[in-house]
Parts: structure tokens; sequence; C-alpha cells
């Protein structure tokens, strides 16, 4: 094995993150939708689970168009939550605990309640009539009224919505109800910067930045010839965006916080590297969509497409050698609450396989070069919802907005091929509530109302039989955490190869620290058992989804079980 490169050495790096969903965590109060007290309840699990930071979705005020990614108070929270003295109670317990807080900062747009777009909308010289971004009509050559341009907007349908008040458009990469901020005006640039010191001054830990390479647009505001969300290519790192991000980074600096940066529509890496490069000074890392979009047909997100090993290798080692080589850093994700669960997308959720896959899950994951996201109910292999949900059980309006582009139209093979994307990839599969325990509501809510329906799987799948079970999906994603500290020379600052590149079935790679120690991750993810030969005698075994010993690990060719999965120092 090569010996590493040399990585600059930081806090984030050596941390792991989990991601608490607020509205289906914890509820306190029997109302059906989980809230801070809820989260503060738990602070000892997740400290139990050996994770380092909590990342909030999240929890200011809010009309809850987009579950709260329509933010109307930056400096207030959405009351079914609490109030800010909740976050300082939460920010303490988990200080308390040697843990930190970050909180999910949505500033490429607001809610259309928030007072700034309240007043934009009033005239065209309102004073904040220049925070958001306003276009007159186009006409057609029979004078009837045209959006500025054909731009796509990402929950379906034109990207520009008419005001009949001042006769323009307003521009919403989302939902109509989140118009986008206009980051060219320098006003707005440093409102944003007083809301982040806002949070960072009352002892929060950083800040996941929602799109935030959408806020720099062309200003041309051309016509787009893409098929699949037109406009992107002119909105996706605009020219300025290094700018903004270099005004943000500045501010992070100050305080020692941690940055995640969301990235879709990335086409170009070296927009990438800009913005989490050492030198840089942006952001600590971003959310890359490669891997996410995987399964994404020619159609988008909602139309079926097939992959081989060899895609998931290709984009793994892409990601991995390119940060490494540039001194960058991955963010290491395969779910959050946009995204559907993974061991129902990557691996298999049968009743046979579903342990082995999640555990798999934790040991592939884990043991890359990057920073770990861990999504609430990833820990215990929580799965998409059942195949039988009908579509009255959906809520995320992404999904609900492309349905209702064909639910009248479309033929019954064309609406039934849809409902299958959706159970595959709707974001409620994340979004259901955390299956604590076995009793009614998983342990969720006493109230008997949640606000989504919990998994039908819960009283097989939660967190207390799981905790103390030493073969359990929680108890193999505790152990590759405490690992990845151990042997953090080899895991966190090591370097990374693919081994047997061209195995259709087997997904193993090597870490090797700069001293030369080294560590070998095999994944087995076919459902049926593999022989492998080791390229290397195996002197340790680190993590073993099934409980393999050194004994079992022959010094030539081994057996693995379906969706078997270990770690070992070479």
């Amino acid at each position: 094995m090569s010996a590493a490169v040399h990585q600059h050495r930081a806090w984030w790096k050596e941390s792991s993150v989990y991601q608490v969903y607020p509205a289906s965590f914890q509820d306190s109060t029997g109302s059906g939708t989980g809230d801070l007290k809820g989260i503060i309840s738990r602070v000892d699990y997740l400290k139990n689970l050996g994770v380092d930071i909590i990342w909030l979705s999240p929890i200011f005020d809010s009309p809850q168009i987009d579950m709260g990614y329509d933010i109307s108070d930056y400096e207030k929270i959405w009351p079914p939550y609490g109030d800010v003295a909740d976050v300082d109670v939460l920010k303490d317990k988990l200080h308390e605990r040697g843990m930190k807080l970050v909180m999910d900062l949505v500033v490429n747009h607001t809610s259309d309640e928030h007072k700034w777009f309240k007043e934009s909308r009033k005239s065209k010289d309102n004073p904040y009539r220049d925070w958001y971004v306003w276009k007159p009509a186009k006409y057609d050559a029979d004078g009837n009224r045209q959006p500025p341009n054909n731009w796509q907007a990402h929950f379906q349908g034109n990207a520009w919505e008419y005001d009949e008040t001042t006769d323009e458009y307003y521009l919403h990469l989302f939902c109509k109800e989140q118009p986008d901020l206009n980051w060219e005006n320098p006003v707005v640039r440093a409102k944003v910067h007083e809301v982040m010191r806002f949070w960072l001054d009352r002892g929060v830990d950083g800040f996941r930045m929602d799109v935030i390479n959408f806020i720099s647009k062309d200003q041309s505001f051309p016509d787009s010839h893409q098929t699949v969300l037109r406009g992107s290519e002119y909105y996706a790192c605009g020219p300025r965006l290094h700018e903004y991000l270099k005004d943000i980074g500045d501010i992070l600096k100050e305080y020692d916080a941690f940055s995640v940066g969301e990235m879709p529509c990335v086409h170009d890496a070296r927009d990438v590297i800009g913005a989490v490069a050492a030198d840089r000074g942006e952001l600590s890392m971003i959310f890359h969509f490669e891997l996410m979009d995987i399964d994404h047909g020619s159609e988008g997100k909602f139309s079926p497409r097939t992959w081989p090993l060899s895609k998931l290798k290709t984009t793994v080692n892409k990601w991995q050698q390119f940060m490494i080589e540039n001194d960058g850093w991955n963010a290491l994700y395969l779910e959050n609450h946009d995204q559907p669960r993974s061991v129902s997308r990557f691996v298999h959720d049968d009743p046979q396989n579903r342990v082995a896959s999640a555990k798999l899950i934790a040991i592939f994951l884990g043991f890359q070069s990057g920073t770990p996201f861990i999504y609430q109910g990833q820990e215990i292999g929580m799965t998409n919802v059942p195949k039988d949900w009908g579509m009255e059980e959906y809520k995320d309006v992404d999904c609900l907005s492309h349905w209702n582009l064909f639910k009248d139209t479309a033929d019954s093979t064309t609406l039934d091929n849809l409902k299958r994307e959706y159970q595959r990839k709707s974001r409620d599969n994340a979004r259901t509530p955390m299956q604590w325990d076995a009793t009614q509501d998983a342990g969720f809510t006493a109230g008997g109302n949640p606000w989504m329906r919990v998994n039908d799987n819960y009283r097989d799948i939660n967190a207390a039989s799981q905790m103390e079970d030493p073969v359990s999906t929680y108890r193999c994603w505790r152990t590759v955490l405490d690992t990845r500290k151990a042997h953090k020379d080899v895991f966190v600052y090591g370097d990374f190869r693919l081994v047997d590149e061209a195995h259709d079935k087997i997904f193993a790679y090597s870490r090797t620290a700069e001293n030369g120690d080294a560590a070998l991750v095999v994944c087995n993810f076919a459902a049926e058992a593999v022989e492998w030969k080791l390229p290397v005698k195996a002197r340790e075994v680190l993590v073993s989804s099934t409980g393999r010993t050194l004994k079992a690990i022959p010094a030539e060719v081994i057996q693995l079980a379906p969706c078997e999965a270990l770690a070992v120092l070479l």
C-alpha cells in the first residue's frame, strides 16, 4: 500500500454528524409533531451512539409549505417546536457532553410570508424591492404575457410567479411561496451575515447551508436549452458564488465554526474544490449530488434507472481521489431528509438481508475519507415506506406537485409506474417518525396522532431493541464511529484506493496512513455468498457485520456471506 498524501488537520474532519428532522424525531407534548424538548430528551441516546455534531433541519418560524425550508423569521422558532430558550438548553446539553450543535441556514430564498418579501411586493419603489429578484414580463407575437425566461422550478412548473400588485414576476427556484433573495444587493448579504452572527453569538457551532450554490445568478437571465431543470446552468455556481462564500467563510473562521454547503446541479468539480479547498477559506465541506442522482432517469428524479456496482465504484472513487489530491474534504452521506432510505436504495431491504444490508451501509460509508453524516433512523436501519402506501399518505410537496401533473391525464400504466417511483424516491421515505420502541406509534408520540404515519415495520425495527444488542445495526454504527476515531491516521487522514475495481459484486477499498499503517474495507453488495481473494493477509479484524474473527479470514480466499462487510487492519 502506498503512503497517504499529507492533509491538514481540523476538528470537524475527525467528527461525525447526526441529522435530526425535528418534526419526526420525538414529540414531547402529545401534539403529534416532534419538538425541541423531545430532542433534548434524547441527547444521551445520541451521545451513546458516538456522534459529535447534531444538525437540526430548519426550526425557524415558517408557514411550513416546504417543512420549514420556507423561513418567515430567522430569529424566532416555529412555535410547535418551542422557542429560542429551548435552543439554548439543547446547545448547553450537547456542549456538556462534548458535542456540538449545527443549524440549517436557508438563505437562497425565504417564505413569501417573511416581512422582507411582504414589503418587497408592495411597490416597485419599496426599499425592500431589490431584496428579491423581480423582472418584467415578456410578450409573445400575439401579445400574450410570458415569464421573463423559461427556467424551471425544482418542484415542477415555471420558476417565475406573476404578481398583479406590481405587474411583474418574481423568481422562485422552488415553491412559489419561496421567493429567491437577490444576493446582488449588498444589503441582503449584510442581513444574512447578521443572521449568522445572531446564532453564532448564542453558541451555535455552525451551519448546514441549503442550496448555497444557487445564491449567485447569471444577471442576464438567459433562456435555457436543457431538458431537465432548465436554467440550472445559469444559477448553480453562478459568477459571484465564491465571492459570496468567501464572505461567509470569513465569519465562520472568526468562530472556528463548522459549515457544510448543499450544492446540487454541479457539473464542474472545480466549482466544488473552489468552495472547500483548505486554502480557500469558504466552506468546510459540501454535499454533492452525483451519488444521489445514480437512479434518476432521463426525465428526472421520478423516472427509473438501474445502475451497476461499477457506477457506484466510479462515483465514490472520483470524489475520494479528487478531494484528497486537491486538499478538499468530503461530506459522506447516503441519506438525509430529501433522500430515500439507503438500505432500500443501495442494498437489499428484503426480510432476509435487511439487517446485514444496514450494517454494510455503516461499514461502507463510515470508513471512507470524509466526515460521515448519519440521518435519524439510519443507525437502526429504517426503511422506505411500505409499497402499498396510497397517494393520500404522501406529504412531500415535490412528490405531490409531480403527481398533480399527471394524475388526471396519464394512463393507468403510467400512474402505476409513477407510484412505484414515489415509493422508491419520495422524500417522505425519510420523514416518517423515528422508531424508538415497539409501543404505539413507535414511542414517537403519546398523542396517538402523529403528523405522518409511522412505518408499519416499527415493531421489528426500533432503537430500544437494538441499543444493547451486540449484533444490531445500532451497535455496528457505534463500533464504526469508535473505530474511525481510534484509527484516525488511517480512516480520517489516510489515502483511499479501490481494490479489485472490476469485481461486479464486491466493493473493496484500502485506507493508508502517512506512516504506512493500512486497512482494508470489503463489502459484498450481492444478496448471495461470494468468494473473494484478499490481496494482503489481515492482522486484525476491526469491524465485521457477521462477527467474523481473524481465524475466519485465511490468507487466500474468503467466503463472504450475502451483504457481508468487514474492515481489517493489514
